[in-house]
């Protein structure tokens, strides 16, 4: 593995419709991506942030916020997801990336850098957490398996596209399991919907600091203390779940060939 480069590729577009304009609502004075991109940051393993978003017009003002906060950008396919990345991660010349959801303001710099480490050792093709709140992981691709998926799979729509690495037995899947710390799957933390942007809200009230991000722990300490925070998105975490998993049977129908 000498000379190989990682990345955190942020995988975003400004098309939401059961929140519009999610990706680019306020908070604290900065949208919701600028606080993202800050925690992003954090992480020390990767060699650079990539903003993998479309090449539609709506995405415009999305590559204003990658130039303004000084990361690097990819324009790609608008609804094929896995096309997009590897065209990112052949252009960048990239090795292995951590894929992180737009959605997932939370996501843990912590963890991004415990899926690399893992690579570094295993040279796996794909690493995830199991266990986590949800939103708080992103996902380990090695490009030579991201390859072998878009040669292979039977469709344009990836939205959800983490069942080509786990359900094809194609590839060494590793899911690495959340300290007992930070092990709260029943937690919702991405923002697909109303109540997920009032959750959001309320944690930065309490825990924000100019110039300081605030950590997980830090987040996970205050949810147990007031129990009634994670109340506020909880009546929509099984729709987004039922969401997920008519999308995982489409995979599982259109799988890839063998």
């Amino acid at each position: 593995m000498i000379n190989m480069k990682t990345a955190i590729f942020l995988s975003i577009r400004e098309k939401a419709t059961r929140l519009p304009k999610k990706v680019l609502l306020k908070i604290k004075g900065k949208t919701v991506t600028e606080h993202l991109i800050n925690r992003l940051k954090l992480a020390i393993l990767p060699d650079m942030i990539i903003m993998c978003t479309s090449t539609h017009p709506d995405d415009d003002v999305l590559v204003d916020i990658a130039k303004s906060n000084r990361i690097n950008f990819f324009r790609g396919s608008e609804d094929d997801k896995l096309d997009r990345y590897l065209k990112t991660a052949i252009d960048y010349k990239i090795d292995f990336m951590v894929i992180v959801d737009g959605d997932d303001i939370f996501c843990d710099p912590e963890c991004i850098d415990n899926i690399i480490r893992k690579y570094l050792e295993t040279n796996a093709d794909y690493i995830v957490y199991k266990e986590l709140p949800v939103g708080v992981t992103g996902h380990g691709v090695k490009l030579d398996a991201l390859k072998k998926v878009v040669e292979l799979k039977d469709e344009m729509d990836t939205e959800v596209w983490g069942g080509y690495f786990t359900e094809t037995g194609l590839f060494t899947v590793i899911k690495l399991k959340a300290p007992k710390e930070l092990n709260y799957p029943e937690i919702r933390m991405t923002l697909d919907y109303p109540e997920d942007f009032e959750f959001f809200k309320k944690i930065f009230e309490e825990l924000y600091k100019t110039n300081k991000i605030f950590t997980l722990h830090e987040i996970l300490d205050l949810l147990k203390k007031n129990p009634q925070i994670m109340g506020l998105n909880k009546c929509v975490h099984e729709k987004y779940l039922e969401g997920i998993r008519e999308a995982e049977k489409k995979i599982k129908i259109k799988k890839v060939k063998q």
